[in-house]
């Protein structure tokens, strides 16, 4: 462990661009475990993807993301990173606070501008203290410091870090920020050998509907194919942008995304990658993508330009789990929402963010807000749990 005292003195400094540290110094913190080479446990917070936000014009002027990369030094090492942005609206987040933006301007308050350390578009949980090994309290300690600092010194209202670690949150909220927890859908990997050993721990009828799913899905008249790295042509990016384009006008009225930021994903991040595509008569009619982690697939966009029955299931669920056993991965994360995952192997899991607003009575609203939210999203764990397809062991049954 690194010697740190109360002494210690710490430099902050807020990047407008990564253009401002090298990727050797972030990814140090971001991924020190791929050093050898191997895959990152997240894929997002590491350099080339945030560059890749950057460089397309996802992120920066005009988008409402305005970069504020933060950095802690000691003594001119960088000992922790943090993807922060200076936000002007709330898209693209999905921890909402619409209703909080919209209550704190009625009472007559600036909701906007407000920082988010996040990764844009992307509700995938993983580390927003971003520190290398042994300085992981210190570091943290610092970036939540200066974040706080930025933010008031910039008077904005709030600072929100989402989907962060389950640690991440205990830890903020030990420090004072307030914990949120909202809920997805993920899909764990019992050590299961085969998609057919999956099903066999379902409920018969489950098991049956999965099945009739995925024979319906692959009757669309072509075929499904999963591409990684090198297999991915940069034709299929063209398929997938107007994929793409279709899901973002109909769900945000506009794409997040840039098409200059699928070309830098394949020059840079290919080999992370795995692209399911569907395609008839020598043309991909429909296509999901996903992020390959160390030990979990982050299914992320879908889209077609023909409607098949149970296509967008065989694609962005099915198809995702076959590759997550086949790579002997842990889980599953499929993105935000969706109760009809539960259906196909999905459980209910906690979300964690944490939040400081500036005003304390706002602040105390929203933390009595907070606590019955917790307890809601509990409740409905627990309740949604319950209905999972997997077949009841002998002794839930007797209950």
């Amino acid at each position: 462990m690194t010697d740190i005292t109360e002494d210690t003195t710490f430099t902050i400094n807020a990047l407008s661009s990564l253009d401002q540290i090298d990727a050797a110094t972030w990814d140090a913190c971001a991924c020190p475990e791929a050093a050898d080479g191997g895959r990152p446990i997240d894929p997002f917070t590491t350099y080339r993807f945030l560059k890749a936000l950057e460089d397309s014009g996802s992120v920066g002027a005009g988008t409402g993301w305005d970069p504020r990369y933060l950095t802690a030094e000691i003594d001119g090492q960088v000992i922790a990173v943090a993807p922060l942005y200076g936000k002007s609206h709330s898209q693209g987040e999905y921890i909402f606070d619409h209703n909080w933006a919209h209550a704190y301007e009625q009472a007559g308050g600036r909701y906007y501008p407000k920082l988010q350390m996040a990764v844009p578009f992307t509700p995938a949980t993983g580390r927003r203290f971003l520190t290398r090994p042994g300085y992981d309290t210190v570091g943290m300690s610092a970036l939540v410091q200066g974040a706080v600092e930025l933010a008031t010194q910039n008077h904005v209202s709030s600072l929100h870090i989402t989907f962060c670690t389950e640690a991440e949150a205990i830890a903020g909220g030990k420090m004072g920020l307030m914990r949120r927890i909202t809920q997805q859908f993920h899909w764990l990997n019992d050590n299961y050998a085969s998609f057919d050993d999956f099903l066999t721990s379902l409920s018969s009828r489950k098991r049956k509907t999965i099945r009739k799913e995925r024979r319906t899905a692959q009757d669309f008249g072509g075929e499904i194919v999963t591409l990684i790295g090198d297999d991915i042509q940069p034709e299929d990016w063209d398929s997938f942008w107007q994929f793409y384009q279709d899901t973002g006008a109909r769900k945000w009225g506009s794409p997040y995304l840039t098409r200059a930021f699928f070309d830098i994903m394949h020059d840079t991040m290919r080999d992370d990658i795995a692209l399911v595509m569907a395609r008839r008569d020598g043309q991909n009619v429909a296509g999901a993508m996903n992020l390959i982690g160390r030990d979990t697939l982050y299914g992320r966009y879908w889209g077609c330009i023909e409607d098949h029955p149970c296509l967008h299931f065989e694609a962005c669920y099915y198809r995702a789990i076959d590759l997550a056993i086949q790579l002997g991965l842990k889980r599953v994360e499929a993105g935000a929402q969706g109760e009809h995952k539960l259906a196909r192997g999905y459980l209910p899991a906690e979300t964690h963010s944490l939040h400081w607003v500036a005003d304390a009575g706002f602040a105390n609203a929203i933390d009595r807000y907070l606590a019955e939210e917790r307890r809601a999203v509990s409740h409905d764990i627990e309740v949604l749990t319950s209905y999972g397809p997997f077949r009841k062991t002998e002794i839930e049954e007797q209950q």
